[in-house]
């Protein structure tokens, strides 16, 4: 059986080689930038709706149910065809990566809240009676607990966020979803395609699942 040859996946593959690996670029820099803001954004959003006064926790509550409880292709649409409203020229990219990382900050958000809040409050107790100041609570005591109760759900949030963008081909971005699709228009082989292109999908969300994983084990040691 010849497996790379004109008509085979393998030929087409390369044929489309350039859109491919373009797309596929596309999909990994999306996915590392609304990870890396969501995490960054989300762990901020998540100490305010604990620590900050109340009128910011109102503000972030509501912000963080809202956002939550939206379909994320709802978003998706209001962030790129919402800012030509308000004048403001936004590109695809851009306005994808902003819906799904406010998204990502949501879930992020109340993924911290709930992780300090699991902390018991002897912990915090004993955190002020050898003298650590709020910061000091944070760094020395509470976050350390609090990120191992993060890990898990936080690595779930950002392997859907790297499904999630697949739905940025729906407002023009060419990432890995839609480069396969204008490959299929030219050759047609729609299964082989959707099936190539579903083992890369399933190969990033393992290497994830498989970084958090690691990192689970490097924080075990850490109990109370």
């Amino acid at each position: 059986m010849t497996w790379f040859g004109p008509g085979t996946l393998g030929y087409e593959i390369w044929i489309a080689r350039g859109v491919l690996l373009n797309g596929l670029l596309i999909t990994l820099s999306t996915s590392a930038l609304i990870i890396a803001f969501g995490a960054i954004f989300g762990l901020l959003a998540g100490l305010c709706l604990i620590y900050a006064p109340w009128p910011v926790r109102w503000l972030l509550r509501v912000y963080v149910d809202v956002v939550r409880g939206l379909p994320v292709l709802v978003l998706l649409f209001f962030c790129y065809y919402g800012s030509a409203l308000i004048g403001m020229d936004v590109s695809p990219y851009v306005a994808g990566v902003i819906a799904l990382a406010a998204f990502c900050t949501a879930h992020t958000a109340e993924v911290t809240r709930g992780a300090f809040g699991s902390i018991p409050q002897a912990q915090t107790d004993a955190a002020k009676a050898i003298g650590l100041g709020f910061w000091g609570r944070l760094l020395h005591a509470l976050g350390p607990q609090a990120l191992r109760r993060m890990l898990p759900p936080w690595i779930n949030t950002a392997v859907e966020m790297v499904k999630g963008t697949t739905l940025l081909s729906l407002i023009g971005v060419v990432d890995l979803l839609l480069a396969t699709r204008q490959a299929i228009s030219r050759n047609y082989m729609v299964l082989e395609f959707y099936g190539a292109v579903l083992v890369v999908y399933i190969l990033i969300c393992l290497a994830v699942s498989r970084l958090g994983a690691l990192a689970e084990r490097r924080l075990d040691y850490i109990r109370y």
